[in-house]
């Protein structure tokens, strides 16, 4: 999960596209980067951080040109330390391209392999985004004829990119002197959204970016999603053009990201997020009043603050009293993205505070999203008994979490999961939980999906079904192997 955003517009975009990173900055805070075009000249300034600490005034002064594209890195492949990883990443052949890329790629160990002996390629890096980009200028430099390049040629070669590369892929990239490219893997797994406004000149601006917000933060009109498998290409002269160039696209997005992973503000794949979390609480606390016995909630308790809407909707459904018992320190970054287990673990207390007046002497329903290693929910547990609860029950608005997620979410063992080889009861005890519970995986799709013509999404950090096919055991092993989490 990263965050990604391009701009071509009729004056400098460099304040455009950081003011979109900070909007983004939710998706990533390992590291961050921003690239502009100047004419046929790239500028590029990157940086280990978050947004606001990683570029000074010098950086944005150099960043000159009225087309742009920014990310922010949250690592799931690649050293997080590293700084040289971080994105943009660059080739200067053909013309020179400039790419971002939000997603994960599954077939990283034949890509490494054909790039060295079949594309005669240096990748410099362990970073799969610089291997897409790499991809995308082989197949680009084999659609060229002449000196012209036009959006023929460019949809061409993302056809190509969409028959070598497997996994999850939202793409923006800058091809020199020519114009802006985005486009979205064949299943449509990593959001991509497209936004038009009309300048003082009458041209138009262009803006693609992970998240709706972006968009309308700055004043731009939704056009519409980037399609499963489609590619967009804008001139700098502000002409879009599209096409669709996978062979057979299907829309199954990820379902964590309206689980955890998107701000609420945000609408992806024509789906609220909001509403979406409205209702999970909806049909979470249907399955709550199945299991857990009356009487042992006397207040409902979110951790803030993807949860809220989700605990609002259990209380108001269940009769129960809401209050607000966590407080969050709002200057520590995502525990569940951040790089490392001994940080992680070190963040809770940093990040929450439980107040002792709400607690004492009571019962408590806590609803948190998900759960993933459980880092985060034994110490939430621990504190509510610290500030003297005197029974803790936890929900979860997503079903148990037990198997890896390949897309680009930072799950890559089974081992590290909690529900991993439980049962729920167990996984209470580990928690330090009186009862725990859990969505089911159907009312969570049915939550998600419900009023929109999409038919499946992608489930299998719950399942362990993996909707690209291309993924099997033994890929799994070796992602365990060799990735830390």
């Amino acid at each position: 999960m990263c965050g990604i955003v391009g701009i071509v517009s009729t004056e400098p975009v460099n304040q455009q596209v950081y003011d979109s990173l900070l909007l983004l900055q939710h998706r990533g805070q390992d590291s961050t980067g921003i690239a502009t075009a100047e004419g046929s000249a790239f500028h590029m300034a990157k940086a280990r951080g978050q947004v606001r600490e990683a570029f000074r005034t010098r950086d944005m002064r150099s960043l000159i040109g009225n087309m742009g594209l920014g990310h922010v890195r949250y690592t799931t492949k690649g050293a997080a330390e590293r700084e040289e990883e971080a994105q943009p990443f660059y080739v200067n052949a053909p013309y020179g391209i400039i790419l971002v890329h939000n997603g994960n790629l599954t077939n990283t160990r034949e890509l490494s392999q054909d790039l060295f002996n079949i594309d005669r390629r240096h990748v410099n890096s362990t970073s799969d985004t610089e291997m897409l980009l790499n991809v995308l200028a082989t197949e680009l430099t084999g659609q060229i004829q002449g000196f012209s390049l036009d959006a023929h040629q460019v949809f061409r070669a993302v056809e190509q990119v969409h028959e070598r590369v497997e996994g999850s892929y939202a793409v923006i990239a800058m091809i020199a002197g020519h114009g802006l490219l985005a486009f979205r893997d064949p299943f449509g797994i990593r959001p991509l959204i497209l936004g038009k406004r009309t300048a003082d000149s009458g041209k138009d601006e262009w803006i693609v970016a992970s998240e709706s917000l972006v968009l309308e933060n700055g004043d731009y009109e939704i056009v519409r999603d980037v399609e499963p498998g489609e590619a967009i290409f804008i001139t700098l002269d502000g002409e879009m053009v599209s096409k669709q160039c996978a062979r057979n696209p299907r829309l199954v997005p990820c379902s964590f990201e309206y689980v955890y992973l998107a701000r609420p503000d945000s609408v992806m794949n024509g789906i609220s997020v909001y509403e979406s979390r409205l209702r999970m609480g909806d049909r979470l606390a249907d399955t709550i009043a199945k299991h857990m016995p009356l009487g042992d909630a006397d207040v409902v308790m979110p951790i803030p603050d993807s949860s809220r809407p989700s605990a609002m909707q259990v209380a108001q459904k269940l009769g129960i009293e809401y209050r607000e018992g966590f407080y969050k320190n709002r200057y520590v970054g995502r525990t569940f993205i951040m790089p490392g287990q001994s940080e992680r673990k070190r963040s809770v207390r940093q990040k929450l505070n439980a107040m002792g007046t709400e607690f004492r002497g009571k019962n408590i329903l806590i609803v948190d999203d998900s759960i993933v290693r459980g880092t985060t929910s034994q110490q939430i547990v621990q504190m509510a008994r610290d500030a003297g609860a005197n029974k803790v029950t936890f929900a979860s608005a997503a079903p148990p979490v037990r198997f890896p997620h390949v897309y680009g979410i930072n799950m890559p063992s089974r081992q590290e999961l909690i529900a991993h080889g439980r049962k729920i009861p167990e996984i209470a005890a580990e928690l330090g939980a009186d009862h725990m519970i859990y969505q089911e995986v159907a009312d969570l799709q049915a939550a998600i999906t419900e009023g929109t013509s999409i038919e499946a999404l992608d489930l299998s950090c719950f399942t362990g079904d993996y909707v690209t096919g291309t993924v099997s055991e033994e890929y799994l092993e070796w992602v365990e192997q060799t990735q830390l989490s």
